[in-house]
């Protein structure tokens, strides 16, 4: 995600220049006509301002279920985070003691988890927008690692051989690595090493991992629900279009018995691109955040928190060679 104060502007005009070329076009179109003489394709522009009222509406709750996903995506990763280190020591102080290799294994099992389940994340969906030529553009300032990396070799780095191909022939990698440690939880507790509460204990965890990530897949899963997207699209566009045919007039009146009569037609193209932006590039912003994990700047930043858990983790075990922090490139970081 951006982790700067803020977006420059010229970030923001960047980021939206393809659509500042539309509007332009759009805005001169209807100036060009009305100084040829098509004066009759003006509209009153009364009912374009209510059309305006409601599109504002419209775009502002857009905006807000989209910053309703983003902070309850954000929320699930933080629940990851505290339920990860609760496991951790919950985990250390119940099994080291008898059976120290099995901690470990656990310990880098749960690592693999947190892999799969941000590749799994990642996976992109038909009604993301990282394929748009606005997002994909700005993309190419930082490294999605998902995209970059095989799973393969992210998973080779804590799974033995065996469970490396077992997992990589299941669909959903994170279900089945969870199972995993729950079968390896049950051996322990069958075996003698840890007693009924520590069973418990650690179950309760692994039961709130599979919450967190069936929370997690939800969000992914399922998109701002189509109709309301839908239908923002449309008005939004009938309203641009709609803009400069209702200023022309009132600009072409402004300059009437001034030295700027006959001029002040020509701003209309300026004040219908302003408008045009602003209302254009609110809903772009909504856009940007409604799919919290496709790896947009905006987004949670999953890779660089699984990393944090994981150095947390092996820290528990007093580990030397931790691996580095994720840290912001260019105020992005993911």
């Amino acid at each position: 995600m951006h982790s700067g104060k803020r977006f420059s502007a010229i970030e923001f005009i960047v980021w939206t220049k393809r659509s500042i070329y539309v509007l332009l076009i759009l805005a001169i179109i209807p100036t060009l006509l009305y100084y040829f003489g098509f004066t009759f394709l003006s509209f009153p522009w009364q009912p374009i301002a209510i059309m305006g009222t409601a599109v504002a509406f419209i775009v502002g709750f857009k905006n807000n279920a989209s910053y309703s996903r983003l902070w309850e995506a954000r929320q699930i990763y933080g629940a990851i985070i505290n339920d990860s280190r609760s496991f951790g020591y919950i985990l250390r102080d119940s099994l080291s003691g008898k059976n120290p290799v099995k901690v470990k294994a656990m310990f880098e099992r749960h690592y693999a988890w947190l892999t799969a389940l941000r590749f799994q994340l990642r996976e992109p969906r038909a009604w993301e927008m990282m394929n748009v030529s606005q997002f994909e553009e700005y993309a190419k300032k930082y490294e999605i690692q998902e995209r970059t990396f095989k799973i393969e070799d992210e998973l080779k780095k804590y799974l033995a051989e065996d469970e490396l191909k077992y997992i990589l022939s299941k669909k959903n990698r994170a279900t089945q690595l969870m199972a995993l440690q729950s079968k390896e939880i049950s051996e322990a507790y069958a075996n003698g090493e840890i007693n009924d509460f520590q069973w418990s204990q650690i179950n309760q965890q692994l039961v709130k991992f599979t919450d967190d990530q069936g929370k997690a897949e939800r969000i992914k899963n399922f998109p701002y629900p189509r109709n309301f997207s839908s239908i923002t699209t449309y008005l939004l566009i009938l309203f641009i279009v709609f803009v400069p045919f209702g200023l022309v007039k009132e600009f072409a009146k402004m300059g009437d018995g001034t030295a700027l009569e006959n001029y002040t037609l020509w701003f209309n193209i300026p004040f219908s691109l302003l408008v045009t932006w602003c209302f254009h590039t609110l809903d772009s912003v909504g856009e940007a955040s409604v799919n919290p994990f496709e790896g947009s700047p905006n987004d949670v930043p999953i890779t660089q928190i699984s990393r944090t858990i994981e150095i947390d983790m092996r820290d528990m075990l007093d580990e030397k060679d931790l691996p580095p922090a994720i840290t912001p490139i260019k105020q992005i970081v993911l």
